[in-house]
């Protein structure tokens, strides 16, 4: 059986450094048995990989990337704070933020490009509920915004 760092490998990505907050919170915390991240954006080397609206500035394919990017991201916060990747038993639930024009109702769609890397990731242990949510604007002018909440192993 292979570990869920052997299949990140597998897809050519590995954990980025945990990114920076950019106000007063940290980037993820324990609390009952859980590990919940901070909204976390789509940024490569401290950078945005895109700025805009879906639907506008940003198109959907954009979008999807970003959101994965943001995923990977995510996974890398909660990490740091289970004890590493192959110490998430399982992704509980990921809220998803895509700023969008009023008009775009492909909210789910963006979502998925970070699902589908949890599942990737992680193969059944990665199916999560999920909101995925349409907002004006996001901070730095982000298309995405992703939160996780991660049961670690041993946890239950």
């Amino acid at each position: 059986m292979t570990t869920p760092s052997e299949r990140l490998a597998a897809l050519g990505l590995e954990l980025p450094p945990v990114a920076a907050p950019v106000a007063a919170y940290v980037p993820a915390t324990a609390s009952g048995g859980q590990v919940m991240t901070s909204g976390q954006l789509p940024t490569v080397s401290g950078e945005l990989v895109a700025r805009g609206k879906v639907g506008a500035e940003v198109s959907i394919e954009v979008a999807v990337d970003a959101a994965r990017i943001a995923g990977l991201n995510a996974l890398a916060a909660a990490a740091s704070v289970a004890g590493g990747l192959d110490a998430i038993a399982r992704i509980v639930k990921a809220t998803v933020f895509v700023a969008s024009t009023p008009d775009f109702t492909g909210q789910p769609q963006v979502a998925n490009g970070a699902s589908q890397l949890f599942v990737d990731v992680f193969g059944d242990a990665g199916q999560h509920v999920r909101s995925a949510v349409g907002v004006p604007v996001l901070p730095l002018d982000a298309p995405v915004e992703i939160e996780l909440v991660v049961e670690p192993v041993g946890a239950r």
